[in-house]
């Protein structure tokens, strides 16, 4: 039962971040499919609003380690995880499941149909917005960072906290 209440709380907290995210969608361009993020920095309109590369990456390391910290207190201090064995697979299946509803129902149902994340400029190219393929290999590269972050939560839990 702790396992279906967390999935659903992480489910929350994680789409009220990206509904918050998504109120500029310019500001999250580089998760959108690669022809469209083409597009988009070829428009003089987003010329200066478009994040820098290296920005998107300060920024995702960033979260990389608070969700890291994050993770690993919960599992040791509300999940009563004391192996690394323990942490790192109760991590991993909470990571997937948010991961999976990330893909299937924020990716493919709601941003790919949502007018909203349509970009102006870019309305013309609904076949790159119904790119599930784009969002199927995000799935996959999020459970190889799962794998990262979910193994370096299980070294916390075991060596630290």
């Amino acid at each position: 039962m702790t396992l279906i209440i967390e999935s659903v709380v992480l489910c929350l907290i994680f789409t009220l971040m990206v509904y918050l995210m998504s109120r500029d969608p310019i500001k999250t361009v580089y998760n959108y499919p690669p022809k469209i993020q083409e597009r988009v920095k070829s428009l003089e309109e987003y010329k200066d609003k478009i994040p820098t590369n290296e920005n998107k990456i300060v920024i995702k390391l960033f979260a990389c380690v608070v969700f890291l910290a994050i993770l690993a207190f919960v599992l040791k201090y509300v999940n009563g995880c004391d192996t690394f064995i323990e942490a790192f697979g109760y991590g991993f299946l909470l990571w997937t499941i948010v991961n999976l509803y990330d893909a299937i129902v924020l990716d493919i149902i709601w941003f790919c149909h949502d007018k909203h994340f349509v970009l102006k400029g870019t309305e013309d190219m609904v076949e790159e917005y119904h790119n599930y393929a784009f969002h199927l290999k995000g799935f996959l590269i999020g459970e190889g960072l799962a794998l990262v972050i979910c193994a370096l939560a299980g070294l916390v839990v075991q060596f630290v906290l």
